[in-house]
């Protein structure tokens, strides 16, 4: 409103300028009084273009009224004597209209313009979000075909290996007993020993994956479950001269979950971040409140992650270890995805890697 009310005084005084220096220079100084006529085009012309059609015909009839006097009574009002000065105030109205129209079309194909670059941008958005939903959904399909390869693979290898295992296991322990700690046959049991536990651990892995497991879902305390957390990693944090800190929540907070399996998402997250961290380095883990939904965040001071490889970290079977399957950050996505959350890993190299879980609060 303010722009619109400066720009009409702004008319009425340059109309009223005009005007009296018609009125007040002598009528002999005729050349005077032909510029001060062209003056009134200047109003006109700035009305059209800011006010329209509307705008630029009324502030011509303006200009005529405040100019029709001058004409009548200081120059006698002649028509035949006076006929250019009459013709004058018919142009004015003729240019007022044309510019006000001009303009006003003018403006009304820019508000089309807009309107339509508006709804390209909305229609863009909307392709965009399509898109990245397809691509989300062809995501989901392929890991759905990778799990359920997965899976028949994992039943095979339940009947398979499994039993076979426990049997050698079970008579590795045996044969175990008739040697002394120090006898070499003693160490090559002990590793028989360990490296079956190390296939079991990993036909586990298969089948957690693989297989959907009964979640028992209550309200479970976040900061008692990240407790449990440091308590677990605590020794082998300070076996490997790693500083683990706890960054407890302010608040309570609280999610509705399966704690267990909570507590092994947040175990194979602490682990990776122990196994990356060298000597002297740190691990921290804090929680926090955003938006409905709690966060939490485990830092560690490691090498960090290159782009590349950390565009599969969730691949199952992608691993950079030489020991390791793969699985470990795949069934922990798997978890937190589950609960309604997501898990997201920012790393450069040399910075370090921070691994972010967002879950709903419990209501």
């Amino acid at each position: 409103m303010k722009p619109s009310i400066l720009r009409i005084g702004l008319l009425a005084l340059s109309i009223l300028g005009i005007s009296l220096f018609h009125y007040l220079t002598p009528l002999h100084l005729h050349y005077l009084h032909d510029i001060f006529q062209r003056f009134y085009y200047l109003p006109i012309i700035l009305a059209g273009l800011w006010f329209g059609f509307r705008g630029g015909l009324g502030c011509a009839v303006a200009v005529s009224i405040a100019y029709a006097p001058h004409i009548l009574f200081q120059w006698g009002g002649g028509l035949t004597l006076e006929m250019e000065k009459y013709l004058e105030i018919v142009m004015y109205n003729v240019v007022g209209g044309v510019t006000g129209l001009l303009a006003q079309r003018e403006r009304e194909r820019s508000l089309e313009l807009q309107r339509t670059a508006e709804g390209l941008e909305e229609s863009y958005k909307k392709l965009q979000t399509q898109s990245e939903r397809i691509i989300a959904v062809e995501e989901q399909l392929r890991r759905a075909e990778k799990l359920s390869t997965l899976g028949e693979m994992a039943a095979v290898l339940a009947h398979e290996i499994r039993n076979p295992l426990g049997s050698i296991r079970g008579t590795a322990e045996i044969l175990r007993d008739d040697y002394r700690p120090g006898d070499p046959k003693f160490e090559f049991i002990e590793i028989q020993i360990k490296e079956t536990e190390r296939l079991n651990h990993v036909v586990e892995d298969f089948l957690r994956m693989a297989r959907p497991q009964n979640a028992e879902m209550r309200r479970c305390s976040l900061r008692e479950e990240l407790e449990t957390i440091v308590v677990l990693t605590a020794n082998d944090a300070g076996q490997r001269r790693i500083r683990l800190d706890f960054e407890p929540p302010v608040e309570e907070l609280a999610v509705t979950g399966d704690g267990e399996k909570l507590r092994q998402a947040f175990l194979n997250i602490v682990i990776n971040a122990l196994q990356a961290t060298p000597a002297g380095g740190s691990v921290t883990i804090s929680a926090g409140s955003k938006d409905g939904f709690c966060e939490v965040r485990f830092r560690d001071t490691g090498a960090g992650i290159d782009a590349e490889t950390l565009g599969r970290i969730f691949e199952p079977f992608f691993t950079t270890k030489a020991d390791g399957t793969g699985l470990g950050l795949a069934i922990t996505r798997k978890i937190i995805e589950a609960h309604g959350g997501t898990l997201t890993v920012e790393s450069r190299i040399g910075s370090g890697t921070t691994a972010t879980v967002r879950l709903p609060e419990a209501k």
